[in-house]
Formats: C-alpha cells, sequence, structure tokens
C-alpha cells in the first residue's frame, strides 16, 4: 500500500511538473518578446530625439528650394520637422546637447546605483586618467553623431551607421589580427555600395553632411577599438563605464560650451526655454543610459544570435520613421538603395552568427 501511494504521489508530481511547462515557455517567450521591443524602442527613441533637438537642416534646404522657384514665404515654425529648435536658434547646440544628456545618464546611473539595481566603484581619480583617452573618443562619437543628424537626413544617418562596421573589422584585423571570412567583405561590399549610391541620389546629402557621418563612423570605431585595448588595464563593468564616460564627458565638454559660445547662446535663446526642449534632453539622457540596461536585457533573455538580428532590424522602422516624421526629402532611387546597404547589414549579422556557431562547435 505504502508503494503504491509513494507511486501515486509521483505520478501527480509528475503531471503538475508537465501541466507547468507550458506555463514556463510562455513566460520565457513573453520575457524574449517585450526585451526585444524594449531594446529596438530605446535605439529607434534615441535617433529620433536626437535628430529633433539637432536641427531641421533637411526641411530648411527644401525649403529655400522652394523659395527659389516660388516667391512663397517660409513655412511656419509648426511645419518644420517634429518640433526642431534649429530654426530658432543662431548657429547650434550640438556639444552642450551631448553635455545635457550626459549630465542626465550619469544622475540615472548614480540612482541606480543607490536603489542597488547597478553596482560599480566608487569613483577614483587614477581610473579616470586611465579612462580619460577612451573618454575622448566617445566625446568624439556623441558630439559628430549629433552633427550627422543635423546636416543628414534620419534614413541616410541609418545606413551609415552599419559602414561603421567596416572600420570596427579593419581595426580588428590590422590591431588585433582578427580572421575576416569572405561571406563578411561581401556584406561590406553591399553595404558600401548601398550607402555611396543612396548618398549619390539623396538630393539633401551634402559635403559636410558626409564628411560629419564619416567622422562619426570613425570615432565609433576608434571608441570601439580602443575599450577593447583599454579594459585589458582598466577593470569596469558596463555601468562603471557608463559613469565614467558620462562624467568625463561632462569635464571635458562644458569648458569647450562656455569657450565657443554655445552655452552664452542658449542662456540668450529664450525661444528654447520650454517644457517641451527641457523634455525631450532629459528623455534622450535617460534612453541613453537605459539603452545598456535594454541590451543586457536582450542578450540574457534572448541570446546574442536573437540581439543580433533585432539589432538590423530596428534600423528599418527607424529609417521609415525618420523619412516620415522629419519630412525627409528621398526618391525612390534612393529608397532601393538604402535596401540595398540594409541587406548588407543583414548579410552582415548572419556571417556574424555564422561564426559565432562555428566557434561554438569546434569548441563542442
Amino acid at each position: 500500500m505504502a508503494g503504491a501511494s509513494e507511486k501515486d504521489h509521483e505520478a501527480q508530481k509528475l503531471l503538475a511538473q508537465e501541466e507547468e511547462l507550458p506555463k514556463e515557455k510562455a513566460a520565457s517567450a513573453s520575457k524574449a518578446i517585450s526585451s526585444c521591443i524594449l531594446y529596438s524602442g530605446c535605439s529607434i527613441s534615441m535617433v529620433l530625439v536626437n535628430k529633433s533637438l539637432a536641427s531641421s537642416a533637411v526641411v530648411e534646404q527644401k525649403a529655400v528650394r522652394t523659395q527659389i522657384l516660388t516667391p512663397t514665404p517660409p513655412p511656419p515654425p509648426s511645419l518644420y520637422c517634429m518640433n526642431s529648435y534649429n530654426h530658432l536658434i543662431d548657429g547650434d547646440l550640438n556639444i552642450l546637447l551631448v553635455v545635457f544628456q550626459a549630465v542626465i545618464a550619469v544622475m540615472a546611473v548614480s540612482f541606480s546605483k543607490q536603489m542597488g539595481w547597478v553596482e560599480y566603484p566608487a569613483f577614483n581619480m587614477a581610473t579616470a586618467k586611465q579612462w580619460a583617452p577612451v573618454n575622448i573618443m566617445f566625446c568624439g562619437m556623441l558630439f559628430t553623431g549629433m552633427a550627422s543628424l543635423q546636416h543628414n537626413s534620419v534614413p541616410i544617418v541609418t545606413i551609415f551607421k552599419n559602414i561603421t562596421n567596416i572600420f570596427i573589422t579593419a581595426g580588428d584585423y590590422y590591431f588585433f589580427g582578427s580572421h575576416v571570412e569572405g561571406l563578411v567583405i561581401a556584406a561590406f561590399a553591399t553595404m558600401l555600395a548601398g550607402a555611396i549610391f543612396a548618398a549619390k541620389n539623396d538630393v539633401s546629402v551634402t559635403s559636410i553632411g558626409v564628411f560629419w557621418m564619416t567622422m562619426n563612423c570613425l570615432t565609433t570605431a576608434g571608441y570601439v577599438l580602443y575599450m577593447k585595448f583599454a579594459t585589458k588595464t582598466v577593470n569596469l563593468s558596463k555601468f562603471g563605464m557608463v559613469f565614467y564616460n558620462n562624467v568625463l564627458c561632462t569635464v571635458f565638454l562644458l569648458p569647450v560650451t562656455l569657450m565657443n559660445g554655445e552655452f552664452m547662446n542658449f542662456l540668450n535663446t529664450g525661444a528654447i526655454h520650454t517644457a517641451d526642449y527641457a523634455w525631450k534632453n532629459t528623455f534622450a539622457g535617460f534612453v541613453g543610459f537605459f539603452l545598456n540596461f535594454a541590451s543586457l536585457n536582450c542578450v540574457a533573455n534572448t541570446g546574442p544570435t536573437t540581439y543580433a538580428i533585432v539589432g538590423s532590424l530596428t534600423k528599418v522602422p527607424a529609417a521609415i520613421l525618420g523619412w516620415t516624421l522629419f519630412n525627409a526629402e528621398i526618391t525612390p532611387q534612393t529608397w532601393f538603395f538604402i535596401g540595398v546597404s540594409m541587406c548588407g547589414g543583414f548579410m552582415y549579422s548572419y556571417a556574424k552568427i555564422r561564426t559565432s556557431r562555428n566557434a561554438k562547435n569546434s569548441l563542442g
């Protein structure tokens, strides 16, 4: 009797486990989907908000061409792209915008540490000095990113972001002796050809716009490659890097805004002292910090393969939303070449996924 009772108990236990399994799978799928949506939302929001803050250069150029052809008055402020502020400012505030967002990021990561959500060591001057060269590249990456958004449409900036992978891979090969597969080279050729022809067919692309996009690709690649070297001597967690990057960014760039007049320009331009302008800067700073959470969460719940695919797919809605919200003037030919460049991005993601799988299989 006792044996039969034990068997019944084990059978009930197994039945309960089988009933719980679909619930666990559903919960896991829900976490994976929500983490991918969160990561994509942060990435897209960062680009769109910074475009809104940086300028309305594309719309202004379109307005100038319209006035040359037909002597009509300029469009009212409500027609400038997504409440952009460039038409209200004498010059630009690109460096000051980076400082604003860095301050918000420092506040966000410090608050998260106080709440026990993240961990990183307290500020140390010796660590700051070691990390300073990396941070110079970080500052350059943020500033050139703002400048490229000022002078180019979002779809064009989005596809040129892919070119950064070419510089990173070339640097990996030159400095660290990394192997480059044929499929990766084919992906790079597709991305580069698509980006070049898209820029050539885009009437809003200017030489200054191409210059800032190229500089953004170089500084981003420099930041990634130098960080790979620096992390061998400076032991910092991901959120420690966020903290030091934004603290040092504020220290380095705030004096620059005082010297080049951006800070005084901001103080003297009452038209941008609005709750909307403050909210967008706060939101951009918070999203820039929260993107680190979203990235880690996406990798943890889905894995690096899905993370890479989501990163590539995110460029599609970013380009479409940027074109729609900012009234970018893009021809069908340009859209075709944007699509070609994005296909190159998907090929690159697939090549990296295949390389990762082959490495795992060889180890296994």
